[in-house]
């Protein structure tokens, strides 16, 4: 059965985030020169299968920024809906001011690969060294090569969080498989 069709509103433009974000907040966490820290970012893309490549907007203003710039290196950690309020409350304080890890009772943990932590109450780790950094300049944005990679065993589907926009968040929620449908080679 085919979707009908649906009656449609306009939408102030500032708003299309709300629909498009690309996936679930992530914290990054960096370090450099005996300094440590950690953001929340929503604004991130995956470019590229084979090497893994990821996009990411870091605001300059953002203490990370400097970090990550100097040392080109991070980890980009998957919370589930069990750190709602230590996204929160990294996302509203700067690393400058305060160790995140010490003040939102975060374990640093050894990466593999790179010389920033993971953050051990994450489900996965994405340990990233940049790529690409063109666009840093111009736009705050970076392209990493995932050079290591770990997930929980389990859930297989954890709950994460999609920033919607004014302190609000969706949760994920019930996946639907169509693999049956899928050519090889496609998606």
């Amino acid at each position: 059965m085919a979707a009908k069709l649906k009656e449609k509103i306009d939408l102030p433009v500032s708003q299309v985030r709300r629909y498009l974000e690309p996936g679930p907040i992530v914290l990054v966490s960096s370090a450099h020169a005996g300094s440590r820290n950690i953001m929340t970012m929503g604004w991130h893309t995956v470019m590229e299968f084979t090497p893994s490549l990821i996009g990411c907007i870091i605001a300059g203003g953002n203490h990370s920024f400097d970090l990550i710039r100097a040392s080109r290196e991070c980890v980009i950690n998957l919370p589930t809906t069990a750190l709602t309020d230590e996204v929160v409350g990294i996302g509203n304080t700067s690393g400058a001011e305060i160790d995140k890890f010490a003040h939102f009772g975060l374990t640093p943990l050894p990466a593999q690969r790179v010389k920033a932590p993971l953050i051990g109450e994450c489900h996965a780790h994405f340990e990233c060294r940049l790529a690409d950094g063109a666009l840093v300049d111009q736009y705050n944005f970076f392209i990493f090569e995932v050079v290591a990679a770990q997930i929980a065993k389990s859930p297989k589907q954890p709950e994460t969080l999609h920033y919607t926009g004014d302190g609000v968040f969706m949760v994920s929620g019930k996946t639907i498989s169509r693999r049956s449908l899928l050519q090889p080679g496609m998606l």
